[in-house]
């Protein structure tokens, strides 16, 4: 796949003209999205999204298009699951609704602008030394087994790093516990300080990171085009704002999403070190020799990470909706007694 410079500008432009569109129509003015508003927009960028995949394969061919739509929806999936952290990271800082869409969007440009420094980190990483396949793929199925032993916690363990936050900048900045019509910083008493406002942007750039060394390894498991790992990205990312408000309610419903991604991450993460062994140079695995392992195509790649997350969603709302009926059940005949 070949990307000129002029190609990989453009695309950044657009990204960029898309981002500044969205908050200067949407956040820039403080308002709590209606649900018709929300879902009008999802809709657009996951439109776009689809469009430009579609696009990827008439200009670059099949194989890179489908490697483009493997990654897209693995990073969108993995975007859901982190939006149930900006749940408890707007708990947490009790960020008033109106002001809430400006965090998102704030901190959706710094995870773009975080995950493309590993992207870039991580394609010069590849292309020098094919090891790091080995890296990634182990990670990522630490990652797996992590997400399934923390499931069920996640609100504790995301509310203690969040107060160790708090503390950490509390030490060296002047905060207030007040908003100030959504401004991160104020003047009180002529002393300029933090608002609680910039205290959830730290916590969500924050979290982005960690968020990044989950994704990135992931989409490399799918392709090793630096360009489709940006767009995957960008596309997933773009939207997330409007998702956050969409689906904020269903989020609890999807108990086993958890799951599921843990399955998609070490699912990928054996793809990874099935690929590192066919391309080994290590010289105490098989001599420096090449391995001669089977490698899991895009095709299969994107059957399994559909299928999962169908299977998960469904399996999900299943359960939730059993568990309302026989809640309900119970409280009317309690009622009832």
């Amino acid at each position: 796949m070949n990307v000129s410079a002029l190609g990989w500008l453009i695309t950044c432009l657009v990204i960029a003209g898309l981002f500044i569109f969205d908050f200067v129509t949407h956040a820039r003015v403080p308002h709590a999205p209606t649900f018709r508003e929300s879902a009008i927009w999802s809709a657009v960028y996951i439109g776009l999204a689809i469009i430009f995949g579609f696009v990827v394969m008439w200009i670059w061919g099949g194989t890179n298009g489908g490697e483009y739509f493997a990654g897209y929806v693995t990073e969108k999936a993995l975007s859901v699951d982190n939006l149930f952290v900006f749940v408890i990271i707007m708990a947490t800082f009790s960020v008033p609704r109106e002001n809430q869409q400006k965090v998102l969007l704030i901190g959706i440009v710094m995870a773009l602008v975080m995950r493309g420094a590993f992207i870039a980190v991580g394609a010069a990483a590849i292309n020098a030394y094919s090891w790091v396949f080995y890296l990634f793929g182990f990670f990522l199925i630490y990652t797996a087994v992590k997400l399934i032993r923390e499931h069920g916690h996640e609100e504790e363990i995301e509310e203690e790093r969040e107060s160790k936050i708090i503390r950490l900048a509390k030490r060296f900045l002047p905060t207030t516990d007040e908003y100030h019509d959504g401004k991160l910083t104020t003047k009180i008493d002529g002393k300029r300080v933090v608002t609680p406002m910039l205290l959830a942007l730290v916590a969500i750039g924050f979290t982005d990171i960690l968020f990044a060394l989950d994704s990135i390894p992931a989409i490399y498991g799918l392709t090793e085009e630096a360009y489709i790992v940006f767009t995957a990205n960008a596309f997933a990312l773009m939207g997330l704002r409007q998702l956050f408000f969409l689906i904020g309610g269903l989020l609890d419903r999807l108990i086993y999403l958890a799951y599921g991604l843990s399955i998609i991450l070490a699912f990928i993460g054996v793809k990874l070190v099935l690929h590192a062994l066919h391309e080994n140079t290590l010289g105490f695995v098989n001599g420096g020799e090449m391995v001669s392992v089977p490698e899991i195509s895009t095709g299969l790649s994107l059957a399994v990470i559909l299928g999962v997350l169908i299977v998960t969603a469904v399996a999900s709302l299943l359960r939730t909706r059993h568990t309302d009926a026989k809640t309900a059940s119970e409280t009317s005949q309690s009622e009832t007694n």
